[in-house]
């Protein structure tokens, strides 16, 4: 079994936002807040900077990935979410889509991709380390949150 991306429409908003709430550490840790509400969802997902994509197990949506080819700041792509439903964690489908999203963008030819991860992220952290990503910075995220960023570089 192996996944695959779909985009995030309108119409199954309610689905990402389903898979956001069912981490609500990470939720905490973001915004200070367990739960989040739709309308923060089509702020996220919905808008002409990012492309929001749903990660499928077969019919089954189990994960959202949202990432921007070129921030404004530094010119290069970054991840901004790689999140799976805390029901299925543990089981390598994060793994999965982020070689599928590194397979898609060393495909449009680009050097290296980056990550900012929450500073007291420790379990994201260890993910994407355990991928091959390498801290580089500190910096400031956009709710002014400590965040270690993390690059790969495509070779």
């Amino acid at each position: 079994m192996s996944v695959q991306f779909e985009e995030i429409t309108k119409e199954t908003l309610y689905i990402a936002l389903e898979i956001i709430n069912s981490n609500t550490d990470y939720n905490v840790l973001e915004n200070g807040n367990a739960k989040r509400e739709l309308a923060d969802m089509e702020k996220a997902f919905l808008n002409s900077v990012t492309t929001s994509v749903f990660i499928k197990l077969d019919d089954t949506y189990i994960g959202v990935i949202d990432y921007i080819m070129e921030s404004p700041k530094d010119r290069c792509p970054w991840l901004g979410l790689l999140m799976i439903h805390r029901d299925y964690q543990g089981f390598g489908f994060g793994t999965q889509a982020y070689s599928l999203y590194e397979g898609e963008m060393h495909k449009r030819g680009l050097e290296r991709i980056r990550i900012g991860v929450l500073k007291e992220n420790g379990k994201a952290k260890e993910f994407w380390k355990s991928l091959g990503l390498i801290s580089i910075k500190t910096a400031l995220n956009e709710n002014g949150k400590e965040i270690f960023v993390y690059e790969r570089l495509f070779l």
